[in-house]
């Protein structure tokens, strides 16, 4: 089977990893598959909403270790492990950036490592009861190499993130949901329901709202407040100008539910 699942219905695409019996552990045809998935969804206007999540009872463990150890032993060079990141694992969070449509992860089982940080490129972050949290490259010795340094401290503040990043240490699903690592902790069998639900209420929103939406927040987490109020309105312009804006204020002057169109 392939190591990784994509599908799309109803505006919404399902990308899944796919490596149950290995904890979801990436391998280079996985990234690949994942990269080229991605790009279809930032290339696809019928796409409104991506789904990520895992096959099993583990969302993802990150990296092979068992691989690690083979190329270790094999001689590979520290250079060759550096480029191997930017030409493979890097891809996947560089071209999440690009995607300006809701990206939601569901996690519905241990994220751990480099597993953790492709959840914490989510937009939205679901998880299951059972879910842990744990970025556990000290615990062999490494550095958080897939952006969880950069991302984790933005979500939970600077000392927590170092104490999970030094300690390796689990964090359970109701600690993460605490500490803002997830929006929502939901019993095992109905995470992705919920995650869905989300997903198709986004999918059949105003889409240049919503994807406008998210690239404001991104920017305003690097810019000054008057360039934010500036591509705001600039922002604001634009939506103006859609058929779902006219839908969303003439549904509300009939005082019924508009019908969008995505654009």
């Amino acid at each position: 089977m392939s190591e990784l699942l994509f599908e799309t219905q109803g505006g919404i695409a399902t990308i899944t990893l796919n490596r149950p019996d290995s904890g979801n552990a990436f391998t280079t045809e996985m990234l690949a598959d994942w990269e080229a998935a991605l790009r279809e969804c930032i290339a696809s206007d019928a796409i409104r909403a991506v789904v990520l999540t895992g096959a099993g009872r583990i969302f993802c463990s990150g990296g092979d270790v068992k691989r690690m150890a083979r190329n270790a032993a094999s001689g590979q060079t520290a250079w060759e492990r550096g480029q191997y990141l930017v030409n493979h694992v890097h891809r996947i969070p560089l071209t999440v950036l690009e995607l300006d449509k809701p990206y939601i992860v569901a996690v519905n089982g241990a994220a751990t490592g480099a597993g953790m940080d492709m959840a914490l490129m989510g937009d939205l972050r679901f998880a299951a009861a059972s879910a842990r949290f744990a970025e556990s490259y000290i615990k062999v010795g490494f550095v958080a190499g897939d952006g969880g340094a950069w991302m984790l401290p933005r979500l939970v503040g600077t000392p927590r993130a170092l104490e999970m990043l030094w300690t390796g240490d689990f964090v359970s699903a109701e600690e993460a949901e605490r500490i803002g690592l997830v929006n929502k902790v939901l019993p095992d069998d109905q995470l992705m329901s919920h995650t869905m639900a989300v997903a198709e209420r986004l999918a059949s929103g105003p889409t240049v709202a919503i994807r406008l939406m998210k690239r404001m927040v991104r920017q305003g987490a690097t810019s000054s407040f008057p360039d934010a109020l500036a591509f705001a309105a600039s922002c604001t312009g634009v939506v103006a100008g859609t058929e779902d804006y006219r839908e969303a204020t003439t549904a509300f002057a009939e005082k019924r539910k508009p019908v969008f169109k995505g654009r």
